[in-house]
């Protein structure tokens, strides 16, 4: 079992942001955290490292029947999206699969509740 969908795109690294961006708020996800890698690894390591950014998504209902139905699941929130340059114009996105990541939490209700994002964050791959 894959622990992600994709998709790769041909246009701009900051198109895709917005691009993507979209199409989690038309599923009901917000971006809590945006992590730039490229930025971070020339800061820490004064590396150059390609476009790459972590979009921490969230879909405020369905985490809080999550924590309500296990407390510690916090660790596993939110939902990463990936951006990736993999070339000039050539865009990778990839979602984490939440039944892969909830497999390690032995708890129906969340097997439940994965299903459910698995099938909006998979809406926004495919959108894209």
């Amino acid at each position: 079992m894959s622990y992600y969908f994709n998709k790769t795109l041909n246009t701009t690294f900051d198109n895709t942001i917005e691009r993507v961006t979209a199409e989690l708020q038309k599923e009901g996800f917000g971006i809590l955290t945006e992590i730039d890698v490229k930025a971070t690894m020339k800061k820490k390591l004064d590396v150059d490292f390609r476009n790459y950014k972590i979009l921490g998504a969230c879909n405020p209902p369905f985490a809080y029947r999550a924590l309500m139905a296990e407390d510690k699941v916090g660790t596993m929130l939110p939902c990463n999206v990936i951006v990736q340059e993999l070339s000039e114009n050539k865009i990778e996105v990839a979602a984490i699969d939440p039944i892969a990541s909830m497999m390690a939490i032995q708890n129906p209700a969340l097997g439940e509740l994965a299903l459910e994002v698995r099938a909006l964050l998979q809406k926004v791959i495919e959108n894209l």
